[in-house]
This record gives C-alpha cells, sequence and structure tokens, in this order.
C-alpha cells in the first residue's frame, strides 16, 4: 500500500510541476466563475427591484432557492457548467501511461520490483486525489451560496458534489485506460471521448430485448449524474461509477501485462471478457429494486414521492403488483410504449413507486387500432390496406411491425374503445384491476394524484360517486361546447378530470330516477327551466337527509334555484353583478378568495396563500374571475354555517337590477333603477351542519361557467369537490415549504464577488502556478 500511495505522490508533482494541471485548474475555475457570476448578478438585480416594490414578497416564496439556483436543470449552475466539465479530465489523462512509452522508462517499470497493479492503481490514485481538486473548485461556489441564499440547503450540494467527483473519477480510468492504448495523447484523449458517448448512447442499443436491454441500461451514463445533483443519491448509481471505474482499471493492468507476456490472443481477449461480464453480472444485480436503496438529500424531500403515497403504496403488501402497458401503433403519446422508450417509461414514471413496491410484474401487448385521428389514414395512402398501412407507419416510427397485433386479438381482455385506443396501463392487484391513462399535455405521465387515484381504487377504498342532475336543461358532462362541464368531468385526456383524480361520475334524471343511496354528492349545474314537483321533493328530501350538493347558478335564472336553496336558507340575489373596466365587458367579475376557502383542501396554491395570509401579509389574495354572476344572499335561521368562499373585490362591483345590455355604453349605478352597492358581494358559499351523524356539506356558487369546459382552466376546481367528499379525493401531495427561500446578495455584492472570484482568485491559482513552474525549471 505504501508503494501505490508513493507512486500517488509522484504522480501529483509530475502534474504540478508540469504546466497542464494548472492551465486546466485555472481554465475550470475562470469557467466557473463566469457562469456563476452572471446568474448570481441578473438574481441579485431582478430580486432587488423584488423585495423593494414587495417587502412581504419573501413570503411566496415556497421553493427552495438551493435548488432553483444551484440545481435546477433548466438554467442552474451545476447543470450550465456540466457540459463544460466533460473536457477537463480527458486533458489530464490522455499522457499518463502513454508517456512511460514515450520516455522509455516502461521497460524501467517492467523490470522493476513493483507489482503492475500497484503502478496503475498509484497512477488512478494520483490521477484520483487530483480529481477532489477539480471538484473543490466547483465546491468554492458552492461555499459562495451561504453568502447569497439564506439556510443555504447544504446536503443536495454535497450530493451533487458525490456525484461530480465520480464522473471525474470514472472518466479518469477510461482515460488512463486509453492512455495504455497509444502513445499519442491526442488519439488518447479523443478515443476517451469517443468511450464517454458510447456510455452514454448505450442506453438506446437493443431495446427489443428484455435482457439485454436491462445491461445496457446498467452501462448507460445517462441520467445517472443528473439524479445525483438534483439530491437524489442510489446505491445503482454509485455503484455503477465504481464497477466501471475497476472494469477499465482492469483494462489498463491487462494491457500492460500484455506487454510482458506472450500469449495467444484468444487468452488475452477472455480475460478482458471476464472483466466484462463480471461487470455486468454485478451491475444487473445492483441495479434491482429489490436492492437499491435511496437517498433523498433535499431538506423537502421533493425527490421522493409523498409520505400519503407511500403509505398506500406500503398495503401492497400481500402480492405483487402487475402493469400491463397497452401500446397502439397510431396512438397519440404511442411512442412512450415502444421498446426504445421502456426505460424512460420504468425510470421516469415508476421508479419512484419501486423504491416502496418492489415486486411491480411489467407486461407489455402492443396492438393496431385506428383512432378517431387516425380514421381518415386510408385517404393519406391510397390504395393501401390497414396491414400495409401499419407496416408503412411502423417503419416510420423505426419499430418493427410484426410485434403489433390486430386490436381484435386482445379485445376479449381487454375493452379499449372507451379509451379511444389511446396508450392506457392496466394495474392489477389480486384480481382487481384498474386503468391508468397518459395525459395530453406537455407531461403526458400521470403524476402522484393520478395513481394515487388507481391505487386507492385497486386497494378498494371507498370511492366517491359524484351525479349531475339532468332533465331541465343543465349543464352536460358529455359535451365538449365551451358552456358544458365534459372537460373538469370526464375528459380522460384531463389529469384533474374527476375521473382521474378518484371520483366515479354520472348523469341522473330525476324526473324518472330517484337518487342512489350511494351517492356522495348530487350536482344541480344551472337548470334552466323551472323544477317540477316531483324533482323539487326529491331534491329536497335528499338535503334534509344529509346529502352533500354543488349547486351553481347563472343571472336570470334565480327563479328556478331559489325555491331549492331557500331550504338552506340562501338566496341568488335579483339581478347581475357588473364591474366596468376598460378591457372588458362590465359583466366579467373578478373575485378574490377568502381565508375560509383556504381550507377547502390541501391544493398546493390554497396552503400558499393561507400561509401568507397567517404570516401577516393579506394585501392581495388568489384572484379569478366570472363571467356573468350574481350575489349570494343568507339567512341564519336553517341550522347551516355559512362560509364565504369568493367574494367580489372591494368597492368594484354593484348588483345591477334589470337586463344588462352588454353592446352599449358602460352601465352606471343607478339607485333610482333599483341597483344596489355593497363593499363586496359574496359569489360562492359554503354550508355545513351536523346531519344524520355526519358533516353535511354544500356549495353554492352565483355563476355556473367557471366550471365550464372554456373558463375552467382558470378556476381551482378539484378542492370544491375535495371538501364535498371530505377530502378523500384526490390524494394530494403537497410538500413542505423550504427553509432556504430568501436571496441575501444585493446588486453590489454581486459586483464584489464577480470582482473576486471572475479575476482575483484565478489571478492568485495563475501566480502560484507560475512561481511553482518557474522555481522547478530553476531547479
Amino acid at each position: 500500500m505504501r508503494i501505490i500511495f508513493q507512486i500517488a505522490k509522484n504522480e501529483l508533482r509530475n502534474l504540478f510541476y508540469s504546466p497542464i494541471a494548472w492551465f486546466v485548474t485555472v481554465v475550470m475555475m475562470a469557467m466557473c466563475a463566469f457562469y456563476y457570476t452572471n446568474i448570481i448578478s441578473f438574481t441579485a438585480k431582478m430580486m432587488h427591484l423584488t423585495y423593494k416594490n414587495h417587502p412581504d414578497i419573501t413570503l411566496s416564496f415556497f421553493d427552495s432557492f438551493t435548488s432553483g439556483f444551484y440545481l435546477n436543470m433548466q438554467g442552474g449552475f451545476i447543470f450550465t457548467i456540466l457540459p463544460h466539465l466533460f473536457l477537463f479530465v480527458p486533458l489530464l489523462t490522455m499522457g499518463v501511461i502513454g508517456r512511460e512509452f514515450n520516455n522509455g522508462t516502461i521497460r524501467l517499470l517492467y523490470s522493476s520490483p513493483v507489482k503492475l497493479r500497484n503502478i496503475v492503481l498509484g497512477k488512478f490514485l494520483g490521477m484520483a486525489i487530483y480529481n477532489l481538486l477539480l471538484v473543490s473548485v466547483v465546491g468554492i461556489f458552492m461555499v459562495a451560496g451561504f453568502t447569497t441564499i439564506k439556510s443555504l440547503d447544504v446536503p443536495p450540494l454535497l450530493c451533487a458534489s458525490l456525484g461530480l467527483y465520480l464522473f471525474f473519477t470514472t472518466l479518469t480510468a477510461i482515460g488512463i485506460f486509453m492512455s495504455s492504448l497509444t502513445t499519442y495523447q491526442v488519439v488518447s484523449a479523443v478515443a476517451t471521448f469517443i468511450v464517454l458517448f458510447f456510455l452514454s448512447s448505450i442506453g438506446g442499443l437493443w431495446q427489443q430485448y428484455d435482457f439485454i436491454r436491462d445491461l445496457t441500461s446498467f452501462l448507460s451514463l445517462g441520467g445517472r449524474l443528473e439524479k445525483m445533483i438534483l439530491g437524489l443519491l442510489t446505491t445503482k448509481d454509485v455503484l455503477y461509477y465504481l464497477i466501471i471505474m475497476a472494469m477499465f482499471t482492469g483494462f489498463t493492468l491487462l494491457k500492460l501485462k500484455a506487454g510482458q507476456e506472450t500469449r495467444p490472443w484468444y487468452l488475452k481477449m477472455s480475460r478482458y471478457m471476464a472483466i466484462v461480464a463480471g461487470a455486468l453480472v454485478l451491475g444487473y444485480i445492483s441495479s434491482r429494486p429489490l436492492f437499491t436503496g435511496y437517498f433523498d438529500t433535499t431538506a423537502t424531500k421533493s425527490n421522493t414521492v409523498h409520505p400519503r403515497t407511500q403509505q398506500l403504496l406500503k398495503r401492497f403488501n400481500e402480492a405483487p403488483l402487475e402493469v400491463t402497458l397497452y401500446t397502439n401503433l397510431f396512438a397519440i403519446h404511442g411512442s412512450l410504449g415502444f421498446p426504445s422508450s421502456r426505460n424512460f417509461y420504468i425510470a421516469g414514471l415508476w421508479e419512484g413507486y419501486q423504491r416502496f413496491k418492489t415486486d411491480i410484474d411489467f407486461k407489455y401487448e402492443y396492438y393496431y387500432a385506428l383512432t378517431e385521428s387516425t380514421e381518415n389514414i386510408f385517404d393519406i395512402y391510397p390504395g393501401k390496406s390497414l396491414q400495409e398501412i401499419v407496416g408503412l407507419t411502423a417503419k416510420l416510427k423505426k419499430v418493427d411491425s410484426a410485434m403489433f397485433k390486430p386490436y381484435e386479438k386482445i379485445s376479449k381482455e381487454i375493452d379499449l374503445a372507451p379509451e379511444d385506443y389511446q396508450i392506457v396501463m392496466k394495474l392489477k392487484y389480486k384480481g382487481r384491476s384498474t386503468l391508468v391513462r397518459f395525459y395530453i399535455d406537455s407531461k403526458m405521465l400521470p403524476d402522484q394524484q393520478n395513481m394515487n387515484a388507481a391505487f386507492s381504487r385497486l386497494l378498494e377504498e371507498p370511492i366517491p360517486k359524484v351525479y349531475f342532475v339532468t332533465g331541465n336543461l343543465e349543464r352536460s358532462v358529455y359535451k365538449t361546447g365551451e358552456r358544458e362541464y365534459f372537460t373538469h368531468v370526464l375528459d380522460k385526456g384531463n389529469r384533474f378530470a374527476l375521473i382521474n383524480t378518484g371520483f366515479d361520475a354520472d348523469s341522473l334524471n330525476l324526473s324518472t330516477q330517484p337518487i342512489p343511496d350511494s351517492a356522495s354528492l348530487l350536482v344541480m349545474a344551472d337548470p334552466k327551466m323551472d323544477l317540477t314537483p316531483t324533482v323539487l321533493n326529491k331534491l329536497q328530501n335528499y338535503i334534509d337527509n344529509g346529502g352533500n350538493m354543488l349547486v351553481t347558478g347563472e343571472p336570470g335564472k334565480q327563479y328556478v334555484l331559489n325555491p331549492l336553496l331557500s331550504q338552506t336558507g340562501v338566496q341568488f340575489s335579483n339581478g347581475q353583478l357588473v364591474e366596468p373596466s376598460r378591457d372588458e365587458t362590465p359583466d366579467k367579475i373578478t373575485y378574490y378568495y377568502t381565508f375560509g376557502a383556504f381550507d377547502l383542501a390541501e391544493h398546493t396554491a390554497l396552503l400558499q396563500r393561507k400561509y401568507i395570509w397567517e404570516h401577516g401579509s393579506r394585501a392581495d389574495s388568489l384572484r379569478a374571475g366570472f363571467a356573468g354572476a350574481t350575489g349570494i344572499s343568507w339567512s341564519d335561521s336553517s341550522g347551516f354555517t355559512v362560509k364565504p368562499l369568493y367574494m367580489t373585490s372591494p368597492g368594484r362591483a354593484w348588483l345591477k337590477a334589470g337586463k344588462l345590455v352588454l353592446d352599449s355604453i358602460t352601465p352606471v349605478f343607478s339607485s333610482h333603477e333599483g341597483d344596489i352597492k355593497s363593499t363586496s358581494f359574496a359569489t360562492a358559499i359554503a354550508l355545513s351542519r351536523q346531519r344524520n351523524n355526519k358533516e353535511q356539506r354544500i356549495i353554492i356558487a352565483g355563476d355556473a361557467d367557471f366550471l365550464s369546459n372554456f373558463r375552467q382552466k382558470n378556476s381551482l376546481i378539484d378542492p370544491l369537490y375535495s371538501w364535498l367528499s371530505y377530502n378523500q379525493f384526490p390524494v394530494y401531495t403537497p410538500y413542505p415549504r423550504a427553509n432556504d427561500n430568501v436571496f441575501l446578495l444585493s446588486p453590489a455584492g454581486a459586483s464584489v464577488q464577480r470582482i473576486l472570484l471572475l479575476w482575483i482568485l484565478p489571478a492568485v491559482v495563475l501566480v502560484t502556478g507560475t512561481v511553482i513552474l518557474i522555481r522547478r525549471k530553476r531547479k
């Protein structure tokens, strides 16, 4: 061991007595300082103006500044410099072994009593120690974060530093091996880059073979360093780097041994293959979910599924979870199910769940069937049969057409027609199954809220049944028109739709059907016709028996719902709310969420706003808008506790009697015409009372459009349904507020740091290196 350290010491001496090590250190330091100071200068100017104009703005910052400033994949410091870090190690390692051949000292090494393994390990150790210096250069800018960010989150920075060190050292092992293959240093450096490219790309090779895909997935460099930079430390990633280091160090030792002995080429090759085989076996075993350990270094545990998700997963302890992915060649996101995307599918969606449920069995089914968007495909390929079109499409998408079977062959085991033959997953546990969809948005993959809904169904959790009343021209959950309710209820491509977050939804015509005992919630959405005595009687009995309801109405039809609402002591006010403004018609009403609305559910936006209010900043609230609304009045005689949810902006709106004309001059308040002014009008309220040994909950809104297909994107809808279903669903997964959410540095301080880090510090290192090299040359 003493000899190994002596060789390492000598290797370090050679590095620092040559210009290359000092050159690399100075260039790397200047490069990091350039990007770091650019980021802090911009951020300091922006935050200075923000803090100056909004003194309480720090209460609104909930995300980690450490993560955003250093670890963000879109512009964070480490990810910004990462592409440039690849250049430095090959420059250092390109002559480690090659110069021994060039200088003729390799013969002395062969004839010396020192064992070759000590030589190789010593040289590797020396370079590994130098890599600590390279990581320390990056660490300088992490330490500077203590002056930049309040309560800097240190553990993820240490995890990122470990990732960088393992990456550098792995490149070192590769570079040393390449240096042993050639005496030309430039060739050695280029070869190192080629191997790096190969390891980064191998994850996309031979993906159609399951076992080969697992092996190439292990060998793949992609994604490993990124996870560690994000603060997630896993045993399989650490072991990957250690195994690759050991493999290429073994290659170097075999190459040098080959110079001392004369053996057949196939025996030499068998040694290399034995090392590769051993590395693959170790890598394959260590990458299995059962043998993988995880450590989330972030303070908020943002790299780990939420504790509520963990609790659900722990209940799957009696049998494996079977997941079958059904992929249609013609589906919108069909490529996500192709073999080439399988590792992305597993790592991007399932790895976080596999951490707590290791026995997940993945299966895949491939078929072809025409979707609504591809029904005209025969016009695109005139004269072609469907089978021929399948072949051409598969060739275009670079996938084997032979693996896609006609839909008829799988239709007996699953009916995918209601899903429009889009890509879906079927989750099966102990004979029970449910579907999980992919969504038509930029994220595509289901999130924890969607997955938790599916897990709850498999675990036979009681699922809230929501019935939408029909028969009086109410808003429809089946139509896609702008006034209807399809998008937030039954739209399978919308991840926030009720059916994707844990609810069952159906329509109910009370003229001909009774209200089922299974009803968790009844929705009366803007009826346009008078309620018949039969319908009114059923609704009144439902309310008397403690049923939960959501009631939405529109101006001009108050008389339709007021007879029903009188039972609760609530009435829609006569007339329509108006709010004149420069840019909008006066029927557009701005409302704000009350403090009581923040308690509806654990939706992230509501929790954040509640925190702001509780800590003394009530200057503003969450705001949204109604397009045509009426006010709501109530009395306390009904026994309900009334809590306003949405209120009009103080002093800006009034209640106009009579008909509101939009295509004329701006309306003016007139008390003679019956207009009513108030500081603020309630536009949505929540009612609750104890009834039949449970809390009855009702929400009444003076506008129906805010839930419509056209306007629902601007509203927080799911908290309403969550509160009405006793917050069972959606299963919210809010993460805690980060402590490192204040930026400390002023623009002047950023300028000082720029001078210190970009100019003075590299200059000091440059002068130090120059002095050492000059003194060495004189000796």
